[in-house]
């Protein structure tokens, strides 16, 4: 484990993708797109690219068709079940979503990972680390450390038992994360439309307090230390098996 204090300091995971992954003119899908940030980033900096963002959350679905943009299409759908044909993707991103698959599921969404991929095909998957201030602070409602963990074996058993995955590169950093108020982070962190973390007013002033150890009057500022993989998808054949 790497300490976090001594891990680069990464502002703008464009940057990691973009020096690990070759982005020209590619047919991209992001599994579990959130906001589709990065995605909206990569369309307006590769304009040959093509993403297609999947969200199963119907909120973040809604709000995601509501900001159409050139390049970009939303479909919903989870990544245990793609609606896409075999080998359709040179890219797939999967941007601190793995770990909320479920966790019976993770073998299978990779599995999908693979058929949709084209031979020589890459696949960018983005965790969070358990470590770290922030994480200290969100563990009080929303302890990830088991799903967080179980993504790393799904991946881990995806490489040393299959023949369709290799890894090409793997790399740690941190990024900044900062937040006007407690306010701001319990309205984006606690309260997301895919997740109800059973909050009442002891558990919120609890994280409050831990969050307010890290500045008051300057709001909150945090690093999520990250581990990124990116494996490739070789020749052999992964047809859908459910």
């Amino acid at each position: 484990m790497y300490p976090v204090d001594q891990l680069p300091a990464v502002s703008d995971e464009f940057q990691v993708l973009e020096a690990l992954v070759p982005l020209h003119d590619l047919r991209v899908i992001e599994l579990g797109c959130g906001a589709a940030k990065l995605a909206r980033d990569l369309v307006l900096r590769q304009p040959g690219c093509h993403v297609v963002g999947l969200e199963v959350d119907a909120v973040q679905h809604a709000k995601n068709l509501a900001a159409p943009q050139d390049g970009l299409e939303f479909v919903r759908a989870g990544a245990e079940a793609v609606p896409c044909p075999d080998a359709s993707f040179d890219l797939a991103l999967m941007l601190k979503s793995l770990h909320h698959v479920p966790i019976p599921s993770m073998a299978r969404a990779l599995g999908e990972v693979a058929r949709i991929l084209k031979p020589g095909g890459h696949f960018y998957v983005s965790e969070p680390i358990y470590d770290g201030a922030l994480n200290a602070v969100v563990k009080l409602y929303n302890d990830e450390g088991v799903v967080r963990a179980a993504a790393q074996a799904a991946l881990d058993e995806a490489l040393a038992g299959t023949d369709y995955w290799m890894l090409c590169a793997e790399r740690r950093f941190a990024v900044p994360v900062s937040f006007k108020s407690f306010d701001a982070f319990e309205a984006r962190m606690m309260r997301p439309t895919y997740a109800d973390h059973h909050l009442d007013a002891a558990k919120i002033a609890r994280v409050r307090d831990a969050f307010e150890e890290h500045g008051r009057a300057q709001g909150g500022h945090f690093v999520r230390p990250m581990l990124v993989r990116v494996l490739r998808r070789t020749s052999q054949p992964c047809a859908r098996q459910w």
